[in-house]
C-alpha cells in the first residue's frame, strides 16, 4: 500500500495532523509502538523508508506523524515563540499518544524531535518504554546558530526550501524554513536550555550522536548522559546530523538492541 493510501488524520486541539501508523514484517509480542518525531525541517515522508525498516528490524509498529506547519498537517495557528519546543513535548505529544491508543511508547526523535521526546519525558506524566534520541539538543550551541545561518540565509534559503518542496503541502512549505531559521536565530532563544528535565527522566535513553554534526557537539548528549538516570551513547563515526542517513546500520542495530534491553527490563 502506498504511504499517500495509509496516511491518516487525528485531530488535536483543533489541530489535524497527518500521521501513519506501519506495522512490522515481523512483528513481536509485547513490543512497544516506536513513535517517531521529526526534525526541524522534517514530515513523515522525510523519514523515507527508515521507519518501516526500523519496525521489521525490532517486531515494533513504527508510528509517524507530522507536527503542525510540517507535511500535510494544518498550518500552525500561532506563530512560534522560544517554548515552540516545550508546547509540543508537554501539550502535543501526550495528547497525541493518548487520542492514538499507545501504551508506553518508545519515542525516536531527530533534533528538534528529540528535544521534543525529553520534554515529554521529564515534564509531563506521559508512560513510556524508553528514548531513542538522535542529535538532540538541550541547550543552543553556537555551532548551531552558525550552521542555520549557513544552510537558510539569503538564496541558500530559497534552495533549501525547492529541495524540501516534494516533503511538505504548498502552504507549509512557504514557511517552513523560515519559521525554522527565525526562532533559532531570534536572540530571545539564545537562553533556550532544557536541561532542568533531565534528572526527571527515568525511563531508558539511547541518545545518538554524529561525530561530524555540523548542528551540534558532543555536549549535547554528554549532557543527557550527565544528567539523566540510565543512558546509553552512541557517537558514531563518519556521521553529520542525520545518523539514520549516514549511517543506518549501526543506528538500527542499536535501536534494536536497545529496544530488547527495554523488552528485558519491562517483562
Amino acid at each position: 500500500m502506498a504511504i499517500e493510501a495509509a496516511m491518516k488524520f487525528v485531530d488535536i486541539d483543533g489541530i489535524r495532523l497527518e500521521y501513519l501508523r506501519q506495522p512490522s514484517s515481523h512483528p513481536r509480542a509485547g513490543a512497544p509502538a516506536i513513535l517517531f518525531l521529526h526534525e526541524g525541517l522534517g514530515s513523515i515522508a522525510l523519514w523515507r523508508n527508515f521507519p518501516q525498516q526500523v519496525a521489521d528490524a525490532s517486531g515494533c509498529e513504527a508510528v509517524v506523524y507530522s507536527r503542525e506547519g510540517y507535511g500535510h498537517s494544518d498550518a500552525a495557528l500561532a506563530p512560534r515563540t522560544p517554548r515552540y519546543l516545550h508546547r509540543q513535548g508537554l501539550e502535543v505529544l501526550p495528547a497525541l499518544i493518548d487520542a492514538l491508543e499507545l501504551d508506553r511508547p518508545l519515542l525516536l526523535g531527530h533534533s528538534d524531535g528529540g528535544s521534543i521526546a525529553l520534554l515529554c519525558a521529564g515534564e509531563t506524566a506521559t508512560l513510556l518504554s524508553g528514548l531513542i534520541v538522535m542529535a538532540p539538543h538541550v541547550l543552543v550551541e553556537e555551532m548551531t546558530l552558525a550552521g542555520i545561518r549557513e544552510a537558510a540565509q539569503g538564496s541558500r534559503a530559497a534552495d533549501l526550501q525547492q529541495r524540501l518542496r516534494r516533503y511538505h503541502s504548498a502552504a507549509n512549505l512557504a514557511t517552513v524554513v523560515t519559521d525554522w531559521r527565525d526562532i533559532w536565530l531570534d536572540p530571545a532563544f539564545r537562553d533556550w536550555n532544557i536541561e532542568s528535565c533531565l534528572p526527571m527522566i527515568h525511563c531508558p535513553i539511547l541518545a545518538i550522536q554524529g561525530e561530524n554534526d555540523e548542528y551540534a557537539t558532543m555536549e549535547q548528549i554528554d549532557r543527557i548522559a550527565a544528567q539523566a538516570s540510565d543512558v546509553e551513547r552512541l557517537k558514531v563515526a563518519d556521521c553529520r546530523h542525520a545518523p539514520h542517513w549516514d549511517q543506518p546500520d549501526a543506528v538500527i542495530d542499536a535501536i534494536v538492541a536497545f529496544g530488547d534491553r527495554v523488552l528485558e527490563k519491562s517483562s
